[in-house]
């Protein structure tokens, strides 16, 4: 199973860094690949390796401006030539897509992969991973938005809540029928 995952490349206080190298692990030591940002900064740093070391195939997507900072030894690195190309390559390359903590960036990415999904351009299942409560106001929101009426079908046909690594990999395995 190709996952893409969204994620910062800032880097980040152990709380954040000890479930997503957990998660990590989880995708290599399934013979999973990851498809991610490319990154060898920070929380993408730490997630590449994790699934390296776990025994997973690594696809990045960097931006043209971004390249210094493309991990060298990807299995496979694609350089866009801007934002919106980078997404739509991250989506095109992934069989499911993990949400994890992040910054500006990340909610873009987020966003986009879900309203996508609002409108069936994708059927890919997607997990928003909450790590350390992170994202407990985004939730939130999304339920308020359900109960009020601003989504055309239920909140959880677009998305699947994970409070951590372990079920957020099951959760996609099932939905891919992947075991």
């Amino acid at each position: 199973m190709n996952i893409c995952v969204f994620l910062s490349a800032a880097d980040l206080d152990e709380r954040y860094t000890r479930p997503a190298r957990e998660f990590a692990e989880l995708i290599g030591k399934g013979g999973h690949t990851l498809v991610w940002g490319g990154s060898d900064k920070g929380l993408m740093k730490v997630v590449a390796d994790g699934v390296q070391q776990g025994g997973g195939r690594l696809v990045g997507v960097s931006v043209d401006f971004l390249q210094a900072m493309a991990r060298p030894n990807a299995d496979e690195m694609v350089i866009a030539k801007d934002l919106a190309e980078r997404k739509a390559l991250l989506l095109a390359k992934s069989d499911a897509v993990v949400i994890m903590v992040g910054g500006t960036g990340t909610l873009d990415e987020a966003t986009e992969i879900l309203e996508l999904k609002k409108h069936a351009l994708h059927t890919k299942p997607v997990v928003l991973l909450n790590t350390a409560g992170f994202y407990d106001g985004l939730k939130q929101q999304f339920h308020r938005m359900e109960q009020e009426g601003f989504l055309p079908l239920p909140l959880a046909d677009l998305v699947f809540f994970a409070e951590d690594g372990v079920s957020a990999l099951a959760y996609l395995e099932e939905s891919l029928g992947v075991r």
